[in-house]
């Protein structure tokens, strides 16, 4: 498939051919979630989007009444496409889509992309209701978390002081070296920070959380974009170090449409 698309489905970068699960859960999500918009006044819509989220409304030309562009990380953004039909259809009163647009867009899994959409529109939704989190022990880690940083630690070790410039653009993050290895800091939104910490003489991975505005978001929804974080991580390594054997759940990262373009074995079931 060319690259030369500029908004893709999830369904087409799941690659499945005909409507896959991730289809269904983001169709699902959206059914749900609609009526949120329509209650809410646009300035109010706009105010969230730029101010907590930073990004942008705008007008994407697919007819809709208006866009939600958001940024996952660089080169992968985001659509969420609105439609008011007001009166024109007795049981249909608006409609969300789904798009994504990026050079490196089709190369997340589609259970991230979902899991990445219903985590914002559950920040939008709170944040309409000027809601904070009920669970803010931030500093406690989920056995699912020590899991996934004991799995891709393994990984990093690949990651060399030569590619902090490129990195630091990959993930538009600050990337420092330490005396013992390398620290990451990220603002996923205005003023909520994951910083990830590797420890090259220990072989140590860690993960922390930040920020005045954290409160905005729970602990559970902070851990997951923390591990799509590590995961986006492990994505720079394989591109980067194709010419070494490198672990196999680095490739495990990449979308269906990503591996069968590649000719990967992972992923393939």
């Amino acid at each position: 498939m060319s690259r030369k698309q500029k908004f893709m489905t999830i369904g087409q970068i799941d690659a499945t051919g005909v409507t896959g699960p991730h289809e269904k859960e983001l169709r699902e999500i959206c059914v749900r979630k609609a009526p949120i918009f329509r209650m809410m006044d646009i300035d109010i819509i706009e105010n969230i989007i730029i101010k907590d989220l930073n990004g942008k409304l705008e007008n994407i030309g697919f007819d809709e009444d208006w866009t939600i562009t958001l940024e996952f990380f660089p080169q992968i953004k985001l659509h969420i496409l609105y439609y008011d039909y007001g009166n024109e259809f007795d049981d249909i009163k608006d409609e969300l889509k789904i798009l994504f647009s990026g050079e490196r867009a089709y190369w997340i899994p589609g259970e991230d992309l979902a899991t990445y959409i219903e985590i914002i529109m559950d920040f939008i939704e709170k944040r309409s209701k000027s809601l904070t989190s009920l669970n803010q022990n931030y500093k406690k880690k989920t056995n699912l978390m020590r899991k996934i940083i004991e799995q891709r630690k393994i990984a990093f070790k690949f990651i060399k002081e030569i590619d902090i410039k490129d990195f630091t653009q990959y993930l538009n993050a600050k990337v420092w070296k330490t005396t013992s290895g390398m620290r990451i800091k990220k603002e996923i939104f205005p003023e909520i920070f994951i910083e990830i910490i590797y420890d090259s003489v220990k072989y140590e991975l860690d993960i922390s959380y930040s920020g005045s505005k954290l409160i905005n978001i729970s602990h559970y929804h902070i851990e997951l974009i923390g591990t799509f974080l590590i995961n986006h991580i492990l994505r720079y390594i394989v591109i980067n170090n194709q010419d070494k054997e490198l672990p196999d759940i680095c490739y495990m990262m990449f979308s269906r449409l990503f591996t069968k373009e590649k000719g990967w074995y992972y992923r393939r079931k």
